[in-house]
């Protein structure tokens, strides 16, 4: 079959787990295969995408190969896969824009973002070049402007987007509007991950909803030490973030909890936490006869290749998307890989709907 070419915007932690995923892969078989929600969709497997195009702004990896880049700092996820050959792409130096919050200067080089001197691409022009199809977005959280002029990159350049960030752009009409427009697949917004704190949230809440227990109030709170929770000690990042998160867990429940009742995002960065992601999670509610209970959560996961097992398929989907010729929002993959799709659905429902369309039976 043939490749599925792929550009890369923002060659951090998250985009290391997905090229290393991409080679591991190469050397299992269905049977011995673990981590993938799908060893196949419709013949292409995990190892048939193919990085053509990265983009980055940190000094260290812009100029380098993409099998160098991924493991360079301030990247910090663990290797499962050290050994990636050669691919021949260069990351190049897109603009800043807003991707870097301003107090990250203040921690050391190891931890944070050091701007390359080299001059900026033609994204446009990279993107035609490359061949590229579809490009991820990757950028940290906060980065409203330069998601957006990635987005319209992808526009003149005739690429579909992914957008694994919480910058609303599959959820925004007027977005959806003007890749429907020009031909081209949408996924977004915000990628979930494959166990994480989104999805755990959702599956307790909709098991008090199901099992008739009325839950008042609930917090969400997660630490780690890679460069994202670093960017978000920034607050005023978190808008879009935060509404990504909350409206995940809300959209389940029978009834909406108040805002002084339902508490989530990140809580503090912690950097001997490296890519771990530790959430901590308590739900208050009562059973029959309004008798009180709680249930307190831990979970502990490596966050980068946690989002990479839901962005491999996310990636296939859109790939049959450009096969068929669906153009717009792809509704199944996004309610089912994304925290803030333009339609929520429940989890079981979503998943229902991505096996519908890659047997083709539902258009999106």
């Amino acid at each position: 079959m043939n490749k599925i070419k792929i550009a890369i915007i923002g060659v951090g932690n998250c985009a290391s787990s997905l090229i290393q995923g991409i080679h591991y892969y190469k050397n299992k078989n269905e049977e011995d295969a673990t981590g993938l929600m799908h060893w196949d969709i419709n013949g292409y497997k995990a190892y048939d995408i193919d990085v053509v195009a990265a983009i980055d702004i940190d000094k260290r990896k812009v100029g380098k190969d993409v099998s160098e880049a991924i493991f360079a700092k301030p990247n910090c996820t663990k290797i499962f896969c050290k050994d990636i050959p050669k691919t021949g792409v260069e990351v190049v130096k897109g603009p800043v824009l807003d991707g870097i919050a301003p107090h990250m200067k203040e921690y050391p080089e190891n931890r944070t973002f050091l701007v390359s001197d080299e001059k900026e691409a033609d994204i446009v022009e990279v993107l035609e070049e490359s061949g590229a199809e579809i490009a991820l977005n990757y950028l940290p959280v906060g980065s409203e402007k330069a998601t957006r002029y990635y987005a319209d990159c992808c526009l003149e350049a005739g690429v579909a987007f992914i957008n694994c960030i919480p910058v609303f752009i599959a959820s925004d009409e007027k977005w959806a509007k003007k890749f429907e427009e020009r031909n081209l697949p949408l996924i977004g917004d915000d990628i979930k991950a494959q166990i994480g704190a989104t999805i755990t949230h959702r599956a307790l809440a909709k098991l008090f909803s199901d099992r008739g227990v009325k839950l008042d109030r609930t917090y969400q709170l997660n630490t780690g030490g890679n460069t994202d929770f670093l960017n978000m000690l920034a607050r005023d990042r978190l808008r879009s973030k935060r509404i990504s998160k909350t409206e995940a867990v809300q959209s389940v429940l029978k009834e909406r909890l108040s805002d002084e009742n339902i508490h989530i995002g990140p809580a503090d960065y912690v950097p001997w936490l490296k890519d771990k992601k530790l959430c901590f999670l308590r739900m208050e509610g009562r059973i029959f006869g309004d008798i009180p209970m709680n249930l307190e959560l831990r979970l502990s996961v490596e966050d980068s290749p946690n989002s990479a097992g839901c962005a491999i398929d996310a990636i296939r989907c859109c790939k049959l998307a450009l096969e068929r010729g669906i153009s717009g929002v792809l509704t199944s993959i996004s309610a089912y890989t994304m925290k803030h799709p333009p339609k929520q659905y429940p989890d079981p429902i979503a998943r229902e709907m991505v096996e519908e369309f890659i047997r083709g039976e539902r258009e999106r």
